[in-house]
């Protein structure tokens, strides 16, 4: 593997790894000045612009950021592959914590698809992270209505296949927003309108969306080790947002922290709630606030 690593406040690096060239941000110097680990802000299929608002939180961290495999500016691939799978994520993400860090750990924060990433890197690579916060991982397996779960997930992709983007994000966001489990009652509901939803009816013809295609599966049903988790060095807490409630991420989260025999810290906001406002995402966070609460977590360890 060949990279360039400088040590400037803010840039922009690629690894060359055999399968993939990595784009990745370093917000700080490297090695970091006080001693602290890097800190990894990580998701799936969420890129490194979507963690701008929360990196802006830890000024005094030298903060990692990367866009997946596959995905943005690590589009470039060389296994012949489209796929989205944790285990990739995970090698991905020690190669390059051990390109950086070569004789130190690192912290992680790691969100949705980026905490299951997160927990399968722990997992795999037990001596690299000191240690892990995984926002709301969407584990469907983990759930006792994992079966219902897994139906309410096909009907996104069915949508999605049927009648493009602006189906498919509607009945992801009912899915994703239902409360409880899913019962007889979720699956009688009418098809949501997109335009409820801000999203457009039109169908481009598209259906490659990391998020509502196929590639999700890899993610959401993936069964990453509990028990090498368990008996890892590292520190693993899992969180959950105030606004998720009983929603199926929140589920997830508290599914994992009792198999771990731990509980789930709250953040505040909703499942996004460290991403700020503005015209592209009308669901803004608490970015200020969770990164309040991040930084006593991670303090703590």
């Amino acid at each position: 593997m060949t990279a360039t690593k400088e040590t400037t406040m803010t840039e922009t690096h690629t690894l060359e790894l055999p399968d993939v060239d990595l784009v990745y941000d370093v917000h700080g110097p490297v090695p970091t000045t006080d001693g602290r680990p890097l800190l990894f802000m990580i998701g799936q299929p969420m890129q490194a612009d979507g963690f701008a608002d929360l990196a802006a939180q830890f000024p005094d961290r030298t903060v990692v950021t990367y866009d997946p495999r596959g995905l943005g500016r690590s589009s470039v691939r060389r296994d012949g592959r489209d796929d989205q799978t944790p285990q990739d994520q995970a090698d991905d993400l020690h190669a390059l914590a051990r390109y950086l860090s070569p004789d130190a750990k690192v912290d992680v924060f790691g969100s949705s698809g980026g905490a299951v990433a997160g927990l399968t890197w722990v997992s795999l690579y037990a001596d690299d992270v000191a240690t892990l916060v995984a926002h709301e991982p969407p584990a469907t397996w983990v759930l006792p209505d994992a079966e219902a779960a897994d139906r309410a997930f096909r009907g996104v992709r069915s949508a999605y296949q049927d009648k493009g983007f602006g189906a498919g994000m509607a009945t992801f966001i009912g899915v994703t927003m239902w409360q409880g489990e899913f019962t007889d009652d979720f699956f009688a509901r009418p098809a949501p309108d997109p335009a409820k939803f801000g999203m457009p009816s039109e169908d481009d013809g598209s259906r490659d969306d990391p998020l509502l295609s196929e590639r999700s599966l890899t993610v959401t049903r993936y069964e990453f080790d509990l028990d090498a988790i368990a008996s890892a060095p590292t520190r693993v807490v899992l969180g959950v947002g105030e606004e998720t409630g009983d929603a199926i991420t929140s589920r997830t989260a508290r599914a994992v922290a009792e198999r771990l025999g731990d509980d789930v810290v709250m953040f505040p906001s909703h499942h996004g709630g460290f991403v700020g406002g503005g015209p592209e995402n009308p669901y803004a966070g608490k970015p200020e606030e969770f990164g309040v609460v991040l930084r006593r977590v991670l303090d703590e360890g």
